[in-house]
């Protein structure tokens, strides 16, 4: 089985829990997630199973989208409701003209600072394991260069501030409750969010753990499951000459004359690659002396 699966994840588990028990239902050991979702947090999770796994970085380039909830006057350590408190602050009077204005500062491409509790790593360890081992003073923590595209404030209730977002691979949305809340000197932290897509993958098209057992069960998983050139729809199609087919499994670069793409492409940039109809992988193409060449990168058969 090479599908990709999209999952509901609930709250309470962590990313690699959810694969653990893909793996058990399925009884299938090569599986992977696209990007860690933290254990609090709930939503779109894509799962790439046997070959599909390749693909699985293609799938963590592609921008996600939240619904998350803002509580101003709470800071943690770890920038949800899952840490310590290390600020409280009761009596604050924020307008709603300064909330949008801190908004605003972090619409578009920004420094954002990850929060020590991450997976990121440092010298080899994850930050969030040199934090729990009492060593944070060991982490130096350097901005990430990230793309809020969208950030729209749904509701503001109170203290607690509803919002949407869509942004780039990367970015941390409880940096971006942190921050609004330093910039209005209250403090905040993320009490709540939830996936609602990763690329492609959406709310409407995931499915629970427990419908994956049932679906499993009774023969209709199929009904449930994406072809590995699905996530790469996006890309240019590339069609090889049949007598380039065996050439280009075995690692060989193709010339311009043995195979055609759909569309105008550039250098460097990925296709997915048919010959005959059949999918075969995706290929980066290369251009040298005015002439594009194709290099096989990931192969799915």
């Amino acid at each position: 089985m090479n599908k990709i699966v999209n999952i509901l994840k609930p709250t309470g588990m962590t990313s690699h829990d959810v694969v653990s028990r893909v793996r058990r239902i399925l009884n299938i050991k090569k599986v992977g997630h696209t990007g860690t979702l933290d254990p609090d947090a709930s939503g779109v999770l894509p799962i790439c199973i046997g070959k599909a796994t390749k693909v699985s970085e293609l799938i963590l380039n592609k921008d996600k989208s939240y619904i998350c909830e803002l509580t101003l006057g709470i800071n943690t350590d770890t920038y949800d409701s899952s840490g310590e408190i290390l600020k409280r602050v009761d009596d604050f009077n924020i307008t709603e003209e300064e909330l949008r204005k801190a908004f605003d500062s972090q619409r578009g491409e920004i420094d954002q600072l990850p929060p020590i509790y991450s997976a990121l790593k440092v010298n080899g360890r994850k930050m969030c394991d040199l934090a729990r081992s009492g060593k944070a003073d060991q982490i130096v923590v350097k901005p990430r260069r990230v793309n809020i595209k969208e950030l729209e404030i749904l509701s503001i209730n109170d203290k607690k501030i509803m919002f949407h977002v869509t942004c780039s691979k990367g970015t941390y949305v409880r940096s971006i409750c942190y921050d609004i809340g330093e910039i209005l000197g209250c403090g905040g932290h993320m009490s709540f969010l939830l996936r609602t897509a990763s690329g492609m993958f959406n709310l409407e098209n995931a499915i629970t753990l427990e419908q994956l057992e049932e679906f499993k069960e009774n023969n209709t998983l199929e009904n449930h499951m994406y072809e590995i050139d699905y996530v790469l729809s996006n890309f240019a199609k590339a069609d090889l000459n049949p007598s380039a087919e065996k050439y280009y499994i075995n690692g060989g670069v193709i010339d311009a004359r043995r195979f055609k793409v759909e569309d105008s492409s550039y250098e460097g940039e990925f296709v997915r690659v048919y010959s005959n109809g059949e999918f075969l992988g995706a290929g980066r193409l290369k251009k040298q002396d005015n002439t594009i060449s194709l290099k096989s990168d990931k192969l799915f058969i």
